[in-house]
């Protein structure tokens, strides 16, 4: 019996008329980790559950987070021409999904105009139960690190808290939110503030409210 020639990774999760023999150049040289991913059929990702999403975080294991296999390729694709067309993801991020000028000066201390704050879809989410609503929170005021730590500090933790509370738990129940903020080594869009929210099962109608009826990109693309 012949054995199959097994695909080189960049034809992974491809239809085959349109697999290039060449490697694609936001393919190349990849992260072991984005490699991996990529190089995985979708049809063997297994989607991460609620009560799993929590454990990381939970764990500050927000490296285990990783994308369904094609989006992870869809998403390299992207940024890849977004850095050919606007010089930088940070540039694309400021000037059509924030609005936002540099320098970036807020009006007000933490959390307290609502004109310092912007509330839109990840672009790109994570691969996770599909229940689950994840958002970006950009502040255009700093979230203090502990530079010892490179974590936040115990301050700028207690003003997110408070803020989520009242912003998502209220609506849905503080059992279906989370939010963490990237390590800044994870971070794919560097100096504009931000952090992150999931929600479970929360009503749609809220959500177009609280993002002012935005739409993450991965669904225009």
């Amino acid at each position: 019996m012949g054995s199959t020639t097994p695909l080189p990774y960049w034809q992974i999760n491809v239809p085959p008329s349109q697999r290039e023999a060449a490697c694609p150049p936001f393919l190349a040289n990849l992260k072991e980790k984005d490699l991996s991913i990529v190089s995985m059929p979708d049809a063997l990702y297994r989607r991460v559950s609620w009560p799993e999403v929590r454990k990381i975080i939970a764990a500050n294991r927000i490296d285990a987070f990783q994308r369904v296999p094609s989006d992870l390729r869809r998403y390299l694709a992207y940024n890849w021409k977004l850095k050919k067309e606007y010089g930088s993801v940070m540039e694309f991020v400021l000037s059509k999904r924030l609005g936002w000028k540099e320098p970036i000066q807020a009006e007000g201390r933490p959390f307290e105009k609502e004109s310092d704050i912007k509330i839109l879809y990840n672009d790109w989410p994570y691969g996770i139960d599909e229940k689950i609503v994840h958002l970006v929170i950009w502040t255009k005021f700093v979230l203090e690190d502990d530079p010892l730590t490179d974590d936040l500090t115990e301050k700028a933790r207690r003003e997110i808290d408070e803020f989520v509370d009242e912003t998502f738990s209220r609506k849905v129940g503080k059992e279906n939110v989370i939010w963490f903020k990237n390590w800044k080594s994870l971070k794919s869009v560097h100096a504009v503030e931000h952090f992150h929210v999931m929600l479970y099962d929360a009503d749609p109608a809220f959500i177009h409210q609280i993002t002012n009826g935005d739409v993450p990109l991965s669904q225009k693309v």
